[in-house]
């Protein structure tokens, strides 16, 4: 399983782990605006291999609160930054940065299944006056058919700029398509937790650099970029952590 983090990119592609901090944004994606999404933030870290120190994405659920998957939060965090209103991760001559003062992983998550793989940040320094996306605490949004979009600024494996905000639909196919894989089953998807979503034929998905950003319908936070098996391979869709699965410990932290 791959992990869909930044720096740990080459790490991941080895171990077959979820993802997070890396390297390769939405892979088939387009390029999406601020303004567009202007709750979607890029989580830094000094131990990414990225010049722009790429780790994870995010999303602003609060003013002052992140939410994120779980996997991306292994180094400390005093270490990590937040950054909010720059589409170009190169281009520092724009957007707000904030520290992490605290995080809260969930109770649930391991390592062994990358179950509940959500987290919650507090940022040391609120982005006040940035619109945030409510969660979608209605657990009937995940069903066949709906289509929601994935932002990140992970690899795009030459279908664009990396390290640059995009954006992708990304079909939701229904639990029973992951869960008919056994590799996915083995690496621990669970319908209760997760989200299967992509296109069984490939060439669209989020990757490395995109895990924890944000899975967005209808205005809502339907999940957050948790992990796959390569990034946009036929066969292989991207999996979710499926917000309303792991809301009530999720709402009490971000009230």
């Amino acid at each position: 399983m791959l992990k869909r983090a930044a720096l740990l990119c080459v790490l991941l592609l080895a171990t077959a782990l979820p993802a997070s901090a890396g390297q390769p944004v939405v892979v088939g994606g387009t390029l999406a605006s601020v303004s567009e999404a202007p709750w979607a933030v890029a989580l830094t870290n000094p131990h990414s291999a990225a010049a722009s120190g790429r780790w994870c994405g995010a999303v602003l659920v609060r003013p002052d609160k992140l939410v994120t998957a779980a996997h991306c939060m292994d180094q400390a965090a005093s270490t990590y930054s937040a950054v909010q209103g720059r589409a170009n991760l190169a281009d520092r001559s724009v957007g707000r940065v904030s520290a992490i003062s605290k995080v809260w992983i969930h109770p649930g998550y391991t390592t062994k299944n990358n179950r509940y793989d959500v987290a919650v940040l507090t940022l040391s320094k609120p982005f006040t006056g940035v619109p945030s996306l409510p969660l979608e605490t209605r657990v009937r949004m995940d069903r066949t058919g709906v289509v929601p979009t994935v932002y990140g600024w992970g690899d795009t494996q030459g279908t664009g700029p990396d390290e640059t905000l995009q954006k992708a639909a990304v079909p939701d196919l229904g639990d029973n398509a992951c869960l008919a894989d056994k590799s996915y089953v083995a690496n621990g998807y669970a319908a209760a937790t997760n989200i299967c979503a992509g296109y069984l034929e490939g060439g669209i998905d989020a990757c490395q650099g995109d895990s924890g950003g944000p899975l967005v319908l209808n205005g809502r936070l339907l999940g957050v970029v948790s992990w796959g098996e390569g990034c946009a391979q036929p066969g292989k869709p991207g999996v979710y952590t499926d917000i309303a699965g792991v809301a009530e410990p999720l709402l009490q932290q971000v009230r």
